[in-house]
């Protein structure tokens, strides 16, 4: 018992001190909550720092198998803890002075810690229970604006996180039920005599259900209006956290089953809609936060295709974590540049920011052409690698798919890059002005590491 406590610190790190903050912010006034959000700041720090003490227990699952303990989850937590840790450090500014700082905090905390345990559950039961997890949160998060906009984007989110959570329940009943057994490891075997049809039904509703986490079709709808609603902490989380869990679930769900060749089919089905229709959508976007809101439904259908070629490509998993890694680090490079400028929600606002703020407006350039895909940005490594394991997995289609929407999602991405560089346009009312200085130094040192990630990747690739 004592090493399964070990091997599971950073989750065990994440929930304390989401407790830490809760209280500690119940006992101090409302002109003192940054000390709770310190603390919340420090505990995102600890969890990461926490990875490698992980390894001294030598454990591969611990409580029964029920949490795996691999190089999944363990990239997992060096994804998540750090975006959350990046996310706070962006954030402060947005709510300095709220009411509800410390409430937000341990909120960001506490849907960390869910999707910490979505992603490294080795039991569908676990999977549930990690699913409300980091939901839940979500829910309070967005609303914590307390705008219309915000009040609307938060009952959508919660009607869809509640009909795509019921699907899942559904399918993790189904799957337990025919099998008599909860556990991944387990399912293969359990389930190879069970009715093709009925298998088919239950990974299906389970897949569908990560599909509202993941912020993929056909559970995608909230993403965007949570985006452009919530305020600047609230939407870098959600785009970028939550997401990741979602994506390892669905992997090791597919790997968990006799015969995937139906979930592969459906995964890949729902990784071509989701990549092309995210990213036709922010063809029309003129707010950024939502423009890269549908930019992370895009994302995310790269993101699902190696969960579509699971069973037959040796690539795919290694493909699909150095993605995860890329993804969280470039895409909370770019929400935090709206976040250090608040007062800019048009792509027409940003025009001459490279006069003004000219590192700013570079990390904005390096981290849109990341998400493009452009070398030498991790992204673009993630994307190369994804594409290959699709074409090595049989899924040429999927393949060029990836390379079409990626060709595809440059001219919405130019949208905002070419103003950046142009002359202010003296007819239109100057935005507000205001520039978060923490915010935009971690939006630098963000988009600094996907470069460097990108750089580094042969390295990197080593260790996967």
């Amino acid at each position: 018992m004592g090493l399964d406590v070990l091997a599971m610190l950073p989750e065990i790190v994440l929930v304390a001190g989401a407790l830490v903050v809760l209280l500690t912010g119940s006992f101090l006034p409302r002109s003192r909550q940054r000390v709770a959000y310190g603390i919340a700041t420090v505990t995102a720090l600890l969890s990461v720092t926490a990875v490698p003490v992980t390894f001294v227990a030598g454990l591969e699952a611990v409580f029964a198998g029920t949490y795996l303990i691999d190089t999944t989850t363990q990239v997992a937590r060096i994804a998540v803890s750090g975006a959350a840790l990046i996310v706070l450090l962006a954030g402060r500014g947005s709510i300095a002075g709220s009411p509800r700082e410390s409430e937000t905090a341990a909120l960001v905390l506490l849907g960390a810690a869910g999707t910490l345990v979505v992603a490294g559950a080795g039991d569908l039961l676990v999977l549930a229970v990690g699913f409300l997890l980091a939901s839940i949160p979500l829910y309070g998060l967005i609303g914590l604006a307390g705008t219309a906009r915000a009040a609307e984007a938060t009952l959508k989110t919660y009607f869809l996180g509640a009909l795509f959570g019921i699907m899942l329940l559904l399918g993790v009943t189904v799957l337990t039920g025919l099998s008599g057994t909860s556990l991944y490891g387990e399912l293969p075997a359990a389930l190879a005599e069970a009715p093709i049809g009925a298998v088919t039904v239950g990974a299906v509703a389970v897949l569908s259900g990560l599909m509202f986490k993941a912020g993929a079709v056909p559970g995608h709808f909230w993403v965007p209006d949570s985006a452009q609603g919530a305020n600047g902490l609230v939407a870098t989380f959600l785009t970028t956290v939550p997401k990741l869990g979602a994506f390892l679930a669905a992997f090791r769900i597919v790997g968990s089953l006799p015969d995937p060749t139906s979930a592969t089919v459906f995964i890949g089905i729902l990784a071509f809609a989701t990549m092309t229709l995210g990213n036709l959508a922010a063809y029309t976007q003129d707010d950024p936060r939502r423009l890269l809101g549908w930019s992370t439904v895009g994302q995310a259908g790269f993101l699902l295709a190696p969960a579509a070629v699971e069973p037959t490509s040796t690539l795919a998993l290694p493909a699909l974590l150095f993605y995860v890694l890329a993804y969280a680090v470039t895409n909370a490079a770019a929400f935090s540049v709206t976040v250090a400028l608040p007062g800019f929600r048009s792509l027409a606002d940003y025009r001459g920011l490279a006069r003004q703020h000219s590192a700013l407006a570079a990390a904005l350039v390096v981290a849109l052409l990341g998400l493009v895909g452009t070398p030498p940005t991790a992204i673009f490594v993630g994307k190369l690698t994804v594409a290959t394991a699709a074409w090595q997995g049989g899924a040429a289609w999927l393949a060029v798919a990836i390379m079409a929407n990626s060709v595809i999602s440059l001219y919405y991405y130019l949208r905002w890059i070419i103003p950046l560089y142009g002359a202010a346009d003296t007819a239109r009312a100057e935005p507000t002005a205001q520039l978060r200085v923490g915010a935009a130094r971690v939006a630098v040192v963000a988009a600094a590491l996907s470069l460097l990630l990108g750089i580094s990747a042969g390295v990197v690739f080593s260790v996967l």
